[in-house]
């Protein structure tokens, strides 16, 4: 739809791309606390981003202990752009349509009130007089 993105349209997927779109790499437990999600549900979230292509995972020590570090991918981050556009253009395609149609609408107008027989015209309320 509209260019967005089905494998960014999950919340946790967005957020963990948009954070490391804004850094280089960045340890997965840092990762996690931004997302406050569970190691668990990064974990799984980080497996669907690197198998779609999105994320890159490095796997190491510091001194004797492991750590994983994740990045985004060239192609994850032209995409969260794109998904990003997208939904922009989205939000201000409806924000328009929501303008057009209350400028037609008149607050003061009975409710249902256009809907009724004899009623004035579509949303307006008759001249009184």
């Amino acid at each position: 739809m509209n260019g967005l993105d089905p494998i960014l349209h999950q919340p946790t997927r967005l957020t963990v791309l948009a954070f490391l779109g804004g850094c280089q790499e960045a340890e997965f437990s840092v990762v996690r606390d931004y997302c406050q999600v569970s190691d668990s549900v990064l974990s799984k979230t980080a497996a669907a981003l690197e198998a779609a292509g999105y994320l890159r995972v490095r796997k190491g020590y510091v001194g004797k202990r492991p750590r994983t570090w994740l990045s985004a991918t060239r192609q994850g981050r032209t995409l969260l752009t794109a998904h990003l556009a997208a939904l922009q253009q989205l939000a201000a395609a409806a924000e328009a349509a929501g303008a057009a149609a209350g400028s037609a609408f008149d607050p003061g107008a009975e409710p249902g009130a256009a809907s009724r027989p004899g009623a004035g015209g579509a949303g307006t309320r008759a001249e009184q007089g």
